[in-house]
């Protein structure tokens, strides 16, 4: 039996957002190089909302294929300073590197959503909110770093707002969802135009 929803992500604070909301859905991820996909935007001079909105469609596209009469829900997420792109830090040196260029700065983070069914995207949304991170010394950098461990590699800020990367901030403007990559508010008003939940 073909899902109604289907989730094209593996992150399991994705699947969270939409397991709390109370839908049904299925969750399979993309196989997608972002990478190569993000190289020739960038040089082409896309913008970090249209860098994400690409990758949104092209991993609900790609589990679309699988599931051609479900709705598949793709996202993606940038972070930049200015028209920086940002991706995730190598290693831990390029992780304090990383801090060192956002500390007493404001970024942004791009959350981008896409429907997709049958190969065709019926809509698109790009979220965004602006994150302030505090002055930062290099010693304390290094030694939340220290503190944290490996999990400053897997996101794009070398931080987990979820966890100790809170310290680093001074102000954060824009919601929960958004930040953890999937808008819910427009996301669901969505799904209930396209009465694929109650309504």
């Amino acid at each position: 039996m073909t899902p109604k929803l289907v989730l094209a992500s593996s992150s399991p604070f994705r699947r969270m957002l939409m397991e709390n909301a109370g839908l049904a859905f299925e969750a399979h991820a993309a196989q997608i190089d972002e990478r190569a996909i993000e190289a020739p935007l960038e040089k082409s001079g896309a913008t970090p909302d249209e860098v994400a909105l690409v990758l949104a469609e092209a991993k609900a596209e790609y589990v679309s294929r699988r599931f051609s009469a479900a709705l598949i829900i793709g996202s993606d997420q940038t972070m930049s300073l200015g028209s920086q792109v940002f991706h995730k830090p190598e290693d831990m040196t390029d992780a304090a590197n990383h801090l060192r260029v956002l500390a007493g700065k404001t970024h942004r983070l791009n959350s981008a959503i896409a429907i997709v069914r049958n190969g065709e995207v019926l809509w698109r949304h790009v979220a965004h909110a602006e994150l302030t991170m505090r002055p930062l010394t290099d010693d304390f950098i290094a030694r939340h770093l220290e503190r944290v461990g490996a999990k400053a590699l897997a996101s794009v800020g070398a931080y987990q707002l979820e966890g100790e990367g809170i310290q680093l901030f001074e102000k954060i403007d824009g919601d929960y969802f958004t930040i953890l990559g999937l808008p819910m508010l427009p996301l669901l008003a969505k799904l209930r135009e396209l009465e694929a939940i109650d309504g």
